[in-house]
C-alpha cells in the first residue's frame, strides 16, 4: 500500500519542516474556502432576497457534501496516499471558489457549496492523517495538535478574510473567492514540490464503510461525543451571528461578522494548548463544562441583544471546543495504525460535522416559522443540555 504523505519523518526522528509547512498551509487554505460565505450571507440575503431558510439550504448541501465525502472516500488516502488526495482537495476548493465568485443565482450557489463540501471532506481526513504522519513515534500528540490547529485555523482565516475583503473591496461577493483561488493554486504548487514523488505502487481502492479499530472504539465514541458537543454549540453561533449582527444589532460590518466566527476557531488553538497539559479525560470533561457555559452566555447574548456577550461566548466556545478536539484527535487518530489513520480521521470528523449541521439547519427551519432570536434560543437550550449530558457521560466513563 502506498503511503505517499507529503513527507515522512526523517531518520532519527527528525521532523521534515518543509513538508510540515507545505502540508499545513495546504490544509489551512483548503479549509478557508469552506467558510468564505459565512460573513457574506447578509449580502446574499439583500442582493437575492434570501431569508434564513435559504441560507439553511446552502449550509445543508455543504454539510451533506462533507459527510458523504468523508463516509464514501474517507479511506482513500490510506489506499493511494495522503498527498494525491490533498492535491485533489485543493484543486476542488479552487473550482468551488471559481463557481461561487460569479454566482448570480441560487443554482450556482448551491453547486459551489456542494463542491466546497467535497473539498472539505477530502482534505479533512487526508490532511489530519498527513500531518500526524509527519511526526515521529512519540510525537503524535504534537502532530494531532497541529492538525486540529490547521483545520480550525483555516476555518477562522476564511471568515476573517471574507469579512475584511467584503468591507474593503468594490466587489465584495467576488473578491474573497478570487483571493482564495489564487492562494489555493500557490498551496497546490507548494505541496507538489514539497517532496520528490514516491514511485507508484500497486494499490486498490473500493468504496466501503468506514471502520474504527476495535481497540480504540471506546475512545472514538467519547471523542465524537465531546467534539460533537463543541461543533453543536459552534453550529448555533455561526448560524445566527451574521444575521443577528445585521438585523438585530444593526451592525453591517462584514469584518465584525467574520471576526466573531474567527474568534471561535482561533480560540480552539488556545484550548488545544491547555488540553496538552492535562489528560484527555480531564480535557474532555473540562471542555464539555466550558461548552455548557459558552452556550449559556450565547443564550444571554441573544436574549439581551448584547454584542459583548456574543464575543465572550465566542471566546469561551473556542477555548472549550479546542480542549475537546485536541483530546479527541489524540485518543483516536493519534494512536490509530498508520494504514487506517485516514479512515479513522474521516470517521471522527464525519461525526463532528453531523453535530455541526443539525443545529445550523434547525435554526433556519425554526426561524422560518418564528424569529431568528427564538430559533437561536431554542437551539442554545438544546446545545447546553447536550454539553451537560456529554460531560456527565464523560465523568462516569472516567470513574
Amino acid at each position: 500500500m502506498l503511503q505517499d504523505a507529503p513527507g515522512t519523518p526523517a531518520s532519527g526522528g527528525r521532523i521534515p519542516v518543509g513538508a510540515v509547512a507545505a502540508t499545513t498551509a495546504a490544509f489551512v487554505i483548503c479549509m478557508a474556502a469552506t467558510t468564505l460565505p459565512t460573513p457574506l450571507y447578509g449580502l446574499y440575503a439583500k442582493r437575492f432576497g434570501f431569508h434564513e431558510l435559504t441560507i439553511t439550504v446552502l449550509f445543508a448541501v455543504y454539510a451533506v457534501g462533507v459527510v458523504a465525502t468523508l463516509v464514501l472516500l474517507g479511506q482513500l488516502s490510506d489506499a493511494i496516499g495522503r498527498r494525491p488526495v490533498m492535491l485533489c482537495a485543493l484543486a476542488t476548493s479552487v473550482v468551488s471558489s471559481l463557481i461561487l465568485a460569479p454566482a448570480h443565482n441560487i443554482g450556482l450557489l448551491l453547486l459551489g457549496r456542494v463542491v466546497s463540501g467535497l473539498a472539505a471532506g477530502l482534505i479533512t481526513g487526508a490532511g489530519t492523517a498527513a500531518v500526524v504522519d509527519l511526526f515521529p513515534p512519540g510525537r503524535g500528540g504534537a502532530g494531532g495538535t497541529l492538525a486540529v490547529a490547521a483545520n480550525t485555523g483555516g476555518l477562522a482565516l476564511g471568515t476573517l478574510l471574507a469579512g475584511v475583503l467584503a468591507d474593503l473591496a468594490s466587489h465584495p461577493l467576488v473578491t474573497p473567492y478570487l483571493v482564495q483561488a489564487v492562494l489555493g493554486v500557490v498551496a497546490y504548487v507548494g505541496l507538489l514540490v514539497a517532496r520528490p514523488p514516491v514511485p507508484a505502487a500497486a494499490v486498490s481502492f473500493r468504496i466501503s464503510r468506514l471502520r474504527v479499530p476495535a481497540e480504540i472504539r471506546g475512545n472514538f465514541v467519547r471523542a465524537v461525543l465531546s467534539g460533537g458537543a463543541a461543533f453543536a454549540v459552534t453550529g448555533v453561533l455561526t448560524s445566527v451571528s451574521a444575521l443577528f449582527l445585521a438585523t438585530t444589532l444593526h451592525d453591517t460590518s462584514h469584518a465584525l461578522a467574520g471576526s466573531v466566527v474567527a474568534i471561535v476557531f482561533i480560540g480552539m488553538a488556545g484550548g488545544q494548548l491547555t488540553a496538552r497539559r492535562t489528560s484527555p479525560h480531564q480535557a474532555m470533561l473540562a471542555g464539555c463544562a466550558g461548552l455548557a457555559l459558552a452556550g449559556i452566555v450565547l443564550l444571554l447574548a441573544l436574549t439581551l441583544q448584547s454584542l459583548a456577550a456574543l464575543l465572550i461566548a465566542a471566546i469561551a466556545l473556542g477555548a472549550a471546543g479546542g480542549m475537546c478536539l485536541n483530546a479527541g484527535v489524540a485518543t483516536t487518530v493519534g494512536i490509530a495504525p498508520e494504514d487506517q489513520r485516514g479512515g479513522v480521521s474521516s470517521a471522527y470528523f464525519a461525526g463532528l460535522y453531523v453535530f455541526l449541521a443539525c443545529p445550523a439547519i434547525g435554526v433556519g427551519l425554526i426561524a422560518a416559522q418564528t424569529t431568528l432570536i427564538t430559533a437561536g434560543v431554542i437551539l442554545c437550550v438544546l446545545a447546553i443540555a447536550l454539553a451537560i449530558g456529554i460531560a456527565a457521560f464523560e465523568f462516569r466513563a472516567g470513574d
